[in-house]
């Protein structure tokens, strides 16, 4: 089988992967006669359809192969053994050739992934190309964008107008024969032009640096020589103090007034200059000063500072916050009307000097939030008065001061704007406050240079200097002749108080000599007393009776007759005379509804009140009228008829000579006194 194998053997065939054959053969090749061949080039002779159509046929002749080897074995039969070893080597033939054919397919597939790739690289690489001209493009077309959009710096510098570049310009610059017919050329003209102008400017503006520089140079040579004077003139002011004391002259304590005036809000400001004018030229004896805290008063216009941090201790604030407890709402609109009611902290003093030393001290605030002043007021008497239980209202900051004009009481706010302010905060009438803060006269808005009118509210009201002026002359003598008459009137009540009626040498001839009928008891009632007294009716339906006025009961005695004369003592006293209300018990009781005697008694010291005003300014007028309720007392009494049914001496014997006792039919008195001849007569 050996000799017969060896006979029959096949040429040798070398699979190469298309690498030569030469350079491969050995020694004894030479003896062999070898081919040599490429699948891989066979696979491009070969026709892929073909190939599968033998694919197909050799399945079919394997499947036919299987099953007649099958259906031999399933015979049985010794004779079939050749027939299946037949059957069986086409099989491997067939076998082979599949194996043949799944090369030549895996050489195709690696073939047609080498081409794809290669297709792919030439796509890839186009498509860069591609993404690389879109870019240019991109990029180009932003150039074209910025060159569109370019604007040049020309365009942003205001040229002169053509008529007068043509005009002003030189020929070589301006060229009309070209610029005229080409507007590139025209504009590149017209910047020269602006070149040469703007060189010419530069030289002049340095000539003008340099002209600076020696003005600079000679400011701080000034400025030096100044600041050395400084020091000679302080020590100079200095060494003046006692000369300015001596000839009362003040000029350093002034000019530091000045200097802290100049932090006051505009309404004292005003109030401050207008005073400090008036004094200087009209009344010597008008002292005006500042009190209060200036660093506070700056700290007012200081712009508050931005913090850095307010992001980073946003935190820790709010940690704060949560810890500590809310404020109550009460605390919350307490702290409300504290801010809305707050004062500057800077104050304007005057100081008003009577004759007899005796001084009106007067302080002036400024509510900020409510654009309204306030003042306090303070009696300060040279020499210690005598204590009266009546006349403590007479001096009080609280009523020495009420309708000094007219109406003007102190205890509303003037500024109608404030009432919408009152209500956010729940401020019901700002007299709540007035002891604290002072009463919101209208004169002292006057004085301040505010004036809120009441037709037409507005939000702001600025200082006027004029108003203040027009007001301060007329103010301060009110104010001065109101200190006066109450000073006048305590002293009265003093002696009034011990049953002791004041009349002044140049009064005695308003009254007779002897006058019996004595004031025994003089006080003072609140309004709610006088408006119960039967007999004040008609005082108060009048309006003469309001809760500003000073209220007062006199006791007249006589013998067994009593007149009690309920007094209304206007604030204007005694450019107001008071008002009496008279009362008499003896044999009942006898008023001015039941008696017309009792009636022209109180003529005599409400009508004809003119006569004992006495010497100007008239302060002696309560007293004088309470010395004529005795007189005309005296008179009523001593008039009287006696009643014939009482035993005994008249008890009141007329003393006074009256040229007749009773006239007309409501039988009046005769209650005038005539002077020098010393006799009573009707009116």
């Amino acid at each position: 089988m050996s000799s017969e194998s060896s006979k029959k053997r096949k040429p040798k065939v070398i699979r190469t992967d298309g690498v030569p054959a030469e350079g491969k053969r050995g020694k004894g090749d030479t003896d062999q006669d070898v081919r040599y061949y490429s699948e891989e080039s066979e696979v491009d002779l070969r026709d892929p359809i073909k190939d599968y159509e033998l694919y197909r046929e050799t399945c079919q002749e394997l499947q036919r192969l299987m099953a007649e080897i099958q259906e031999l074995k399933s015979r049985g039969i010794k004779e079939n053994a050749s027939e299946i070893d037949e059957r069986r080597v086409q099989s491997c033939v067939h076998f082979m050739t599949l194996k043949k054919l799944n090369r030549l397919a895996h050489i195709r597939l690696k073939k047609g992934r080498d081409q794809t790739h290669e297709a792919k690289q030439k796509v890839d690489a186009y498509h860069l190309q591609l993404q690389n001209l879109l870019y240019e493009v991109m990029h180009l077309q932003k150039e074209i964008t910025k060159c569109l959009e370019f604007k040049s710096k020309h365009e942003e510098i205001e040229l002169v107008s053509l008529e007068e570049f043509y005009k002003e310009a030189p020929p070589e610059i301006s060229r009309p024969a070209i610029t005229l017919t080409e507007p590139h050329q025209q504009t590149l003209a017209r910047l020269d032009w602006e070149l040469e102008q703007r060189k010419r400017l530069a030289e002049k503006y340095k000539e003008c640096l340099t002209s600076k520089e020696k003005i600079l140079k000679e400011i701080e040579v000034k400025k030096e020589y100044l600041s050395s004077l400084q020091p000679r003139l302080n020590s100079i002011m200095q060494a003046s103090l006692p000369v300015q004391e001596y000839l009362f002259m003040p000029f350093d304590q002034a000019h530091k007034q000045y200097e802290t005036a100049r932090h006051l809000p505009p309404p004292l400001y005003v109030l401050f200059v207008q005073a400090s004018a008036y004094g200087q030229a009209c009344d010597k004896k008008l002292v005006v000063a500042i009190e209060g805290s200036v660093e506070e008063a700056k700290a007012l216009y200081k712009p508050p500072e931005d913090s850095q941090d307010d992001e980073s201790d946003s935190d820790a604030e709010e940690e704060q916050t949560t810890k500590r407890r809310r404020p109550t709402l009460g605390v919350q609109l307490d702290d409300k009307r504290k801010e809305m009611l707050k004062r500057h902290p800077l104050s304007v003093t005057l100081d008003l000097k009577c004759k007899d030393d005796n001084m009106l001290h007067l302080t002036f605030h400024y509510l900020m939030n409510l654009n309204v002043m306030t003042v306090k007021a303070k009696v300060t008497t040279a020499v210690e008065m005598t204590t009266a239980i009546s006349a403590g209202d007479l001096l009080s900051p609280d009523s020495l001061l009420n309708c000094l004009y007219p109406g003007d009481h102190g205890r509303k706010t003037p500024n109608p704007a404030n009432q919408f302010q009152f209500d956010k905060v729940g401020i019901l009438t700002l007299s709540d406050y007035v002891t604290e803060l002072g009463h919101p006269y209208v004169w002292v808005q006057k004085l301040g240079g505010l004036h809120f009118p009441k037709d037409q509210p507005q939000h702001t009201v600025a200082a006027d200097n004029s108003l203040s002026a027009s007001h301060m002359e007329l103010t301060v003598k009110l104010l001065r002749s109101r200190l006066q008459s109450r000073l006048a009137l305590h002293k009265q009540f003093a002696s009034l108080e011990h049953g002791v009626v004041p009349v002044s040498s140049e009064c005695q001839q308003l009254f007779p000599t002897k006058i019996v009928s004595r004031l025994v008891k003089w006080t003072a009632i609140p309004y709610e007393d006088y408006a119960e007294l039967p007999y004040t009716k008609d005082v108060i339906e009048a309006g003469l009776a309001e809760d500003t006025h000073l209220y007062y009961m006199a006791l007249i005695e006589r013998g067994t007759a009593k007149l009690q004369a309920a007094v209304v003592l206007n604030p204007g006293y005694s450019t107001l005379p008071p008002v009496f209300s008279l009362c008499l018990n003896w044999k009942g009781e006898r008023n001015s509804s039941n008696d017309d005697n009792i009636r022209a008694m109180e003529s005599e010291v409400n009508v004809y009140y003119k006569e004992l005003w006495g010497p100007k300014p008239g302060y002696q007028l309560l007293t004088n009228q309470l010395q004529r309720l005795c007189m005309v007392l005296d008179v009523y009494l001593e008039t009287e008829p006696h009643d014939p049914s009482v035993e005994g001496p008249k008890e009141f014997p007329q003393e006074k000579m009256c040229l007749r006792l009773v006239r007309g039919p409501l039988r009046l008195k005769p209650f005038k006194f005539n002077y020098p001849q010393g006799f009573f007569s009707h009116r």
